[in-house]
């Protein structure tokens, strides 16, 4: 049970650290526009799953996660600076794209409310 505690309060760092990284250190200017949305760290702490949400249009969005994941060393090594751990996990990005989903969802939604409502006046 402490294990699994010691895990989700290195989760809640790390995704407090890299969001301030991404806010006030990193100095790439294609990495702009992201929202880190979760972190999955494994029981053995050697991983951790960086969920991020990207915005803009396609273009800007595929390159911003280009320079993200070019950047993956310098995280790290801060990360490793920032948190006192005996070994720092590997860290992966992952898109999250459940906003743009929801967005997607919200759209369809909208469209069949009109689509009853334009039925009702038609008939």
């Amino acid at each position: 049970m402490a294990a699994r505690v010691r895990v989700e309060k290195v989760q809640e760092a790390i995704q407090h650290e890299i969001s301030n990284m991404l806010l006030f250190d990193v100095k790439d200017s294609r990495i702009h526009d992201i929202t880190v949305t979760e972190v999955k760290v494994s029981d053995d702490m050697s991983h951790a799953k960086i969920y991020v949400s990207l915005y803009g249009s396609e273009e800007s969005k595929e390159e911003t996660w280009k320079a993200l994941t070019k950047s993956l060393g310098y995280f790290r090594s801060e990360i490793a600076k920032r948190i006192r751990l005996r070994y720092t996990p590997e860290l992966h990005f992952i898109k999250d794209e459940t906003a743009e989903y929801s967005a997607h969802i919200e759209e369809l939604l909208a469209k069949i409310k009109r689509d009853e409502n334009n039925g009702k006046t038609n008939a």
